[in-house]
């Protein structure tokens, strides 16, 4: 059994420094980075957070969308859709594809950029 802090708990100890300790203190260029910095701790938290359930949700797409065997690694399922999307076996044109591309940019928006003003209208569509 591990007595020590978690990884979110270690990022969230620097991100509680640097917007609670740092960046009061700084003016200028160093306290642009320090936001910049805190920004970054954001992201890797939520990314900490949705990791699991966002490749869990891309790989079931795939899988869907290539007719796919369930044990196939999510890397090696972009390598095939990259792969039938170059050969043309898979366009544009497919609604299947249009939605699960959607869907993953919509994931991975909610991790990167979580008040992006299109990111509420994209989950209204």
């Amino acid at each position: 059994m591990h007595d020590q802090p978690s990884v979110p708990e270690l990022v969230q100890a620097v991100k509680n420094f640097i917007d609670h300790s740092a960046a009061p203190e700084l003016t200028g260029r160093a306290a642009f980075h320090a936001r910049v910095a805190s920004n970054v701790l954001s992201i890797i938290l939520r990314d900490l957070e949705t990791r699991p359930g966002n490749d869990a949700a891309e790989k079931a797409s795939l899988i869907a969308l290539l007719d796919a065997d369930e044990d196939t690694p999510l890397g090696d399922l972009n390598e095939e859709l990259q792969r039938r999307i170059r050969q043309g076996e898979i366009g544009v044109d497919s609604s299947d594809l249009m939605t699960h591309l959607k869907m993953t940019a919509i994931r991975q928006l909610k991790v990167d950029q979580p008040g992006y003003s299109g990111l509420a209208q994209a989950l209204k569509e």
